[in-house]
């Protein structure tokens, strides 16, 4: 479907081909059609360039030869999500640092309340602090974890000692982008390993 196909991930390499952020599939599309982008098309151990145009005729060949899990449905032609695009302006590369928050912190335990080790979907986990706040513990890696509801109510205001439990392992700050790493895992994402290298660890996720 066309809806979801505009929401899948599209990796973004800035003019040096290092990889700077992920994105919307939407996104990329605008990119390309105002040609502040190209698409970066990896097959057989080698890629290719495109512009909005010749991706639009080479997807009518993949179409038929090579099908695409993801695709965008106009009045007038399908086109092919691209799975990388490369910025033609822009050089910088972000900050080396994973940003503290509730998606990264999800994606750093796998989804998997960190005492009983079970994996929740994300509307039944909750973030916890080891040490509770009324104890004086911070809202730092080191500190907070998933856990799931009942684990949650089970230990309440006291800490995993108080209330005789147990981390599955202790939190800490990662080194690597977590999310990066759980996309990476996928089949359709598999071109992006190409283009990962020092910057694969700072890479950030864009809504």
């Amino acid at each position: 479907m066309t809806t979801g196909a505009l929401h899948s991930n599209v990796l973004v390499l800035n003019h040096r081909f290092r990889a700077v952020h992920v994105t919307t599939a939407r996104r990329a599309f605008v990119l390309l059609f105002k040609q502040a982008a190209e698409v970066v098309y990896w097959r057989n151990e080698t890629f290719s360039t495109h512009t909005f145009e010749s991706w639009k005729e080479l997807s009518q060949f993949r179409e038929e030869f090579e099908p695409c899990d993801d695709w965008v449905s106009t009045v007038s032609f399908r086109i092919a999500v691209p799975r990388i695009i490369r910025l033609l302006f822009y050089d910088k590369l972000p900050p080396q640092e994973v940003k503290f928050n509730r998606r990264n912190i999800y994606a750093r335990d796998r989804n998997r309340c960190q005492y009983c080790g079970r994996k929740f979907p994300t509307t039944e986990l909750s973030l916890d602090h080891v040490i509770p706040k009324s104890k004086g513990g911070r809202s730092l890696w080191e500190n907070v974890v998933c856990a799931c509801t009942s684990c949650n109510n089970r230990k309440a205001g006291r800490t995993p000692w108080e209330a005789r439990m147990k981390l599955v392992k202790r939190p800490t700050r990662p080194r690597r982008n977590p999310l990066i790493q759980l996309k990476i895992r996928h089949e359709k994402y598999r071109s992006w390993k190409q283009f990962l290298g020092d910057a694969y660890w700072s890479v950030e996720l864009k809504e």
